[in-house]
């Protein structure tokens, strides 16, 4: 099971030709286009929840692919581009459709805690994302929660590990993270202890 699961990659939704372009990025990067290969896997997390979840170990096997075959970094750089764009249009995509922007937040933390573990750069925390997913989750996480219980857990599972394993996070940062662990476990509310604590930071 350990090495199939090292193996084998949940590609099977994608047509044939574009499962063999993956399977071929995945060992051989430097013979495939790889902005073609990050479009196409950002594309398919945008709409596919399960793949989502699937696309940070794929994608951390190209960066390391790439890196052993030639120490290049096209693909990593194609990557966080195309994450960039769609976080700059995250406000167009929470009205479009929530569930493509839940695909979004799954994609972004599954992207960050893969490729955070070998020291790559680390702009998927920036504070901008931070503000932007701590402001949604006040907004509708409690109904994001009641869509989809499984996926809500698993992206808290990495909030956690952010705010408790990213040593570059910021202490505004550690802050909202913690403020929103807390709110989610007091049932998508704070306490006038707890908002008072975090307010009173936040505006000092």
């Amino acid at each position: 099971m350990e090495n199939s699961s090292k193996e084998e990659y949940k590609i099977q939704s994608f047509d044939l030709e574009t499962q063999k372009l993956l399977k071929t990025a995945l060992k051989d990067p430097g013979s495939v286009d790889l902005e073609k290969v990050s479009n196409v896997i950002v594309d398919q997390s945008l709409e596919d929840q399960i793949f989502s979840r699937e696309a940070g170990r794929i994608c951390y096997t190209i960066v390391q692919a790439e890196a052993k075959q030639t120490n290049g970094n096209v693909f990593r750089r194609n990557l966080l581009n195309r994450l960039q764009q769609a976080f700059k249009a995250r406000e167009e995509t929470r009205k479009r459709s929530t569930q493509e922007w839940v695909c979004l937040v799954s994609f972004i933390c599954n992207i960050f805690d893969y490729l955070k573990v070998k020291k790559l750069p680390s702009v998927l925390m920036h504070k901008g994302i931070v503000d932007c997913l701590v402001l949604q989750l006040h907004r509708i996480g409690d109904q994001l929660e009641k869509m989809n219980m499984q996926l809500m857990d698993e992206l808290f599972s990495l909030l956690r590990d952010g705010f408790l394993l990213q040593e570059d996070l910021s202490s505004m940062g550690r802050l909202l993270l913690l403020e929103i662990l807390e709110f989610r476990a007091g049932g998508w509310s704070l306490s006038e202890t707890a908002q008072k604590y975090y307010y009173s930071e936040v505006t000092d």
